[in-house]
């Protein structure tokens, strides 16, 4: 019951994930971030989301790197044979 009453009182479920999700993308307010706090402290759903967007975020984040590095790897690689290309008349 208590639980219930703090959700409704502090932050629903529904905001607490676009908080989280904004949170993600950029920096929320000092109000919102206490806000996100106080309803993580209570709500184990909600704190599971949170550890599983940051595990994503994470992973997807590595993904890109690599792709990344691997895509310049590539441009560097081919800009160099057609250097040599044009050296060897």
């Amino acid at each position: 019951m208590f639980k219930k009453i703090i959700h409704i009182i502090f932050l629903p479920c529904s905001e607490a994930t676009l908080l989280m999700e904004k949170r993600n993308a950029h920096a929320i307010s000092s109000k919102e971030n206490w806000k996100l706090s106080m309803h993580l402290m209570i709500c184990k759903w909600c704190k599971m989301y949170s550890k599983k967007l940051a595990l994503l975020d994470k992973i997807f984040t590595e993904t890109f790197t690599q792709k990344e590095s691997e895509i310049k790897n590539i441009d560097i690689q081919g800009f160099k044979n057609k250097i040599n290309k044009k050296l060897d008349f």
